[in-house]
């Protein structure tokens, strides 16, 4: 997801997202330990998303 898209959306709709993001890296984990995870490369994409969010998050909270 692009920082641009992103920034365009509410303190509210980012939270969403974020937990959203949150519940299918903990779907990916349980995958992951049971041995059958399809697309591995999901996990740094996921977790890059996260840090995007969390730091507009951030930025929006200083203003």
């Amino acid at each position: 997801m692009k920082p641009e898209e992103l920034r365009n959306l509410s303190k509210d709709e980012l939270k969403v997202k974020e937990k959203a993001l949150f519940d299918e890296l903990s779907k990916l984990n349980i995958q992951r330990y049971t041995g059958s995870v399809e697309k591995p490369h999901r996990f740094s994409l996921i977790k890059q998303d996260i840090a995007r969010i969390r730091t507009i998050l951030n930025e929006k909270r200083d203003k």
